[in-house]
């Protein structure tokens, strides 16, 4: 799912491996360091991951920052 507004993009992610708060943490950080991340919400639970952004992020910068936080990019919800 990706909502954009005016100033900003809404996009959520599926992420699978996440199972406590240190795997949100780790999503979070990697996903967040990304230029234009202006916030990123990473829920174990559901394996969903929205980050907000000034512009939409290319889905393979997305994969590599998951990637890197040791997680598999499952797709968009």
């Amino acid at each position: 799912m990706t909502a954009e507004t005016d100033t900003q993009t809404t996009t959520v992610y599926r992420v699978t491996g996440m199972t406590c708060g240190h795997c949100e943490g780790a999503v979070t950080g990697e996903i967040a360091a990304l230029p234009g991340v202006t916030s990123v919400k990473a829920v174990a639970a559901s394996g969903e991951v929205t980050v907000v952004s000034a512009a939409p992020l290319a889905d393979e910068d997305v994969r590599a920052a998951v990637d890197e936080a040791g997680y598999e990019l499952a797709g968009r919800v």
